[in-house]
């Protein structure tokens, strides 16, 4: 009788082994593919050596360049990284906790701060050129600008937002301030903390492939130019693999670092709300400081305490926005970049809405090509540049296509993780109604992952954006803002400079308040 026990469960066994078995491989089926069709395409000659270097290059590349040169540049980056990382959280946890624990001192600096965090990093490196030079100090403050802005934003969450509750306890328990600072507020304010920290590594690692492509003679950004330049793109793999696996093991361990620090429970916080306003004065006190700096700007340019080819005056550049909206120039620039962002929007992020919606619902193709696009995702957007500049050119088809890679992860990741956190008891509606796919997918599964589809759709409008200014500037075009600034940054134009950017940042934050407005009428119903 256990002979034929034995035997009924064989098969079971064997088919649950081999169905495992083949979990375990098909994430590997998608690189495996890639990898042949390089090689094939490689061995019959599809497409140039130049264009497409075979894998027997690349890996004696990167033998090679593994042998010294390659991690001398990748320490020099993670050298600058570490440095701009080191001051940049210190002044951004610093400036955060202070406005954090002073409410008038939050409305009398912070709008001020917030407006000038709208111009992108990008935006300011043409100044940063000019003031700063191109060695290591441009690095370094472009490192820092990139930092400060989120670590500030999250410490001020973190710390304003401290449980009222918990104030009270230690009111009642009469703790002494040391006590409350590290028994009450850094711990209330951590999880807030660390997700701005999150946010910094991955914005610091990118801005500084940027500046690197830009304006570098060492560093792993350079060295991937210097391979662009000679058309060796075998070095140019080299680095995508490096930055890539960098940015899975910066991302690991700043994984593994929050779930060190914040092992107790802790509500989310992801939205920034301000403090009442009580009074007509608490309304005008966020117009002291811009004023005050408007004022002491015109000052020292008046008087010619700093000189003008360094920093022109505030009337300079109101006049040169001014003159430049009325002979078309930046009207027409502007008009360019915002229809580059919109097509690249097109592309990219409806290409993103349909694999999240593909991967969501099929569980078999989200083992198939998430793990790969998981990959991709850690691949600094900045460092696909000469790539595409390789493959693509330094037109209108390169730029599409960079600005549609910068939208294609935020809907791809919003909309996946929407789908994949709905409720299970979609799917028993969906099966006690009888629902067909069409129908399921337009009333249950759309409707509930609106909510994270369209805070996707937020930050993909704002990458696009900032991708069309990525793109204008490393590949030189007839018009855009980005080429714009270029243009006037080679001839020391200040005023141009200062226009453009007040363009972009004010263009920067229309596009984020439309993002809002349009999630919170799509997903109005959530409130009804």
């Amino acid at each position: 009788m256990s002979r034929t026990i034995t035997a009924s469960y064989s098969p079971t066994r064997s088919s649950l082994l081999f169905r495992q078995g083949g979990d375990s491989l098909l994430p590997w089926l998608v690189p495996a593919g890639i990898f042949l069709a390089w090689s094939l395409a490689s061995h019959f000659g599809w497409m140039s050596r130049q264009v497409l270097p075979p894998p027997s290059l690349v890996w004696q590349t990167l033998l090679e360049l593994g042998g010294g040169e390659l991690w001398e540049h990748l320490g020099i980056s993670l050298r600058r990284l570490a440095l701009g990382l080191l001051a940049g959280v210190a002044a951004g946890a610093l400036l955060g906790a202070t406005l954090g624990a002073n409410a008038r001192l939050e409305r009398l600096a912070y709008p001020t701060f917030a407006s000038l965090a709208q111009v992108p990093t990008l935006a300011w490196i043409p100044l940063f050129m000019l003031f700063f030079g191109i060695g290591e100090a441009l690095k370094l403050v472009v490192l820092i600008k990139a930092v400060v802005v989120p670590v500030t934003v999250h410490t001020l969450v973190g710390v304003r937002d401290t449980q009222p509750r918990l104030r009270e306890a230690a009111a009642v328990l009469r703790l002494a301030p040391h006590l409350r600072l590290w028994r009450l507020t850094v711990p209330a304010a951590l999880p807030s903390f660390m997700a701005g920290l999150r946010i910094a590594l991955s914005t610091a690692w990118s801005s500084l492939l940027a500046v690197e492509l830009l304006a570098s003679s060492e560093g792993i950004g350079y060295l991937m130019v210097w391979g662009r330049q000679l058309f060796m793109l075998d070095i140019v793999f080299v680095c995508i693999l490096a930055i890539g696996l960098l940015g899975v093991l910066m991302d690991k361990g700043i994984a593994l670092l929050d779930r060190r620090l914040l092992f107790w429970p802790h509500p989310p916080l992801a939205e920034f709300r301000r403090r009442h306003i009580k009074s007509d004065w608490q309304r005008l006190e966020p117009w002291l400081l811009p004023l005050a700096l408007l004022g002491l700007w015109q000052l020292a340019c008046s008087r010619q305490w700093i000189d003008a080819n360094i920093l022109v005056a505030p009337i300079a550049v109101l006049h040169s926005i001014w003159s430049g909206l009325l002979d078309g120039s930046l009207g027409e620039a502007l008009a360019r970049s915002l229809g580059r962002a919109l097509g690249g929007l097109l592309l990219g992020g409806g290409l993103g809405l349909a694999m999240g919606i593909l991967l969501g619902l099929w569980r078999p193709g989200e083992r198939l090509l998430g793990p790969t696009l998981g990959v991709l995702r850690h691949v600094a957007i900045f460092a696909w540049v000469p790539l595409i500049t390789a493959w693509f050119g330094l037109g209108e088809a390169a730029k599409l296509v960079f600005v549609a890679f910068a939208t294609f992860f935020p809907l791809f990741i919003a909309t996946r993780r929407g789908i994949a956190n709905l409720s299970p008891q979609l799917d028993e509606a969906a099966r006690v109604l009888r629902l067909n796919h069409r129908l399921r997918l337009t009333r249950l599964v759309l409707p509930g992952a609106a909510p994270a589809i369209f805070a996707g759709l937020r930050l993909a409008l704002i990458y696009a954006w900032l991708g069309t200014i990525g793109a204008e500037y490393f590949m030189p075009s007839d018009g855009g803002i980005g080429s714009l600034m270029i243009a006037a940054q080679q001839l020391f134009q200040m005023d141009r400079i200062m226009a453009a950017m007040s363009l972009i940042g004010l263009t920067g934050a229309l596009i984020n308040t439309l993002g809002q407005l349009i999630e919170a009428r799509a997903t109005r119903w959530r409130n009804a």
